[in-house]
């Protein structure tokens, strides 16, 4: 038998892309689309459809090699919507983007709405609760190539900061994940379909995330791909102060002390300084400014 806990990420199979990192010089963005009246950072910005759209193609132009279409806020103490409500929100969004040339990712925690967003052709299922349902399971496992993002989260967004503890956070997040790993890998889900995303700001503390953040080379990937999501968390207000109200500098400054960890997918608010930060961190790394 494979050990999996020892394999290196080679590949991030999704739906209609292949994210070759043998291949790729460097990590790629994956620019988050909210169609929500409340999420924590720019609810209500991209609630109209028409803005939405013209965001997701913004995204695109700056860079962006994902986006990832949400349709309920999952911030502290957030209200669940119904399915539903949530289609309505992401579906015909979803369907306008089939031909915008870039993966397409949902971030969705209920199954109905996966089901339907695969009917579409999505090419990524991005759930928060890392497939702890056997309905969302049971869709991953007949979900053929799409790409599937298992993130970690202690408890559920309505009271997942209220008591955040662990007595190791990386052995209990890594150990969760590689358990996940092994678990789709029984249901003939390979590892290279397969991101990770340890849950930064999802039922843990400021010192948490950066336990996490500093020791994120350690988690066991069990040859999948790590993503990661610091964008505009409340841990960077934390450590910048109240008074800070643009959070742009420190979310680049976090995502790329991610990518030196290991990290090659970043879900961000704000794609092209994400990017171009990326593409110098890639030059200085290749040498390849002559």
């Amino acid at each position: 038998m494979i050990d999996l806990s020892v394999m290196r990420p080679t590949a991030w199979r999704c739906g209609r892309f292949y994210f070759d990192w043998g291949v790729l010089s460097s990590p790629i963005v994956m620019g988050i689309l909210n169609v929500t009246p409340d999420s924590f950072s720019d609810g209500g910005q991209y609630f109209d459809p028409s803005r939405a759209l013209d965001h997701a193609y913004q995204m695109i132009e700056d860079g962006a090699k994902i986006i990832d279409l949400g349709g309920e806020s999952t911030k502290p103490g957030a209200i669940p919507v119904s399915a539903e409500e949530e289609q309505d929100r992401i579906l015909p969004i979803l369907e306008k983007l089939q031909s915008a040339g870039v993966a397409l990712s949902l971030d969705s925690y209920k199954a109905q709405t996966m089901q339907y967003a695969l009917d579409i052709g999505v090419d990524v299922l991005n759930d928060i609760s890392g497939f702890r349902d056997e309905m969302n399971l049971a869709v991953a496992a007949a979900s053929k190539d799409v790409g599937l993002c298992i993130m970690h989260m202690q408890n559920t967004p309505q009271n997942m900061q209220e008591q955040a503890h662990y007595e190791n956070v990386i052995l209990e997040v890594g150990q969760f994940l590689n358990e996940k790993v092994h678990q789709l890998s029984s249901l003939g889900i390979t590892s290279e379909r397969i991101a990770l995303d340890p849950g930064f700001g999802f039922g843990k503390t400021t010192q948490h995330n950066l336990t996490l953040l500093n020791r994120l080379a350690e988690l066991p990937l069990s040859g999948t791909t790590l993503l990661v999501g610091l964008s505009r968390k409340k841990t960077l207000r934390k450590i910048l102060g109240d008074q800070v109200n643009d959070l742009t500098t420190a979310s680049v400054a976090a995502a790329l002390l991610a990518v030196e960890r290991g990290a090659k997918v970043l879900r961000v608010h704000d794609v092209k300084p994400t990017v171009e930060a990326i593409q110098v961190w890639t030059a200085m790394r290749l040498e390849n400014l002559s």
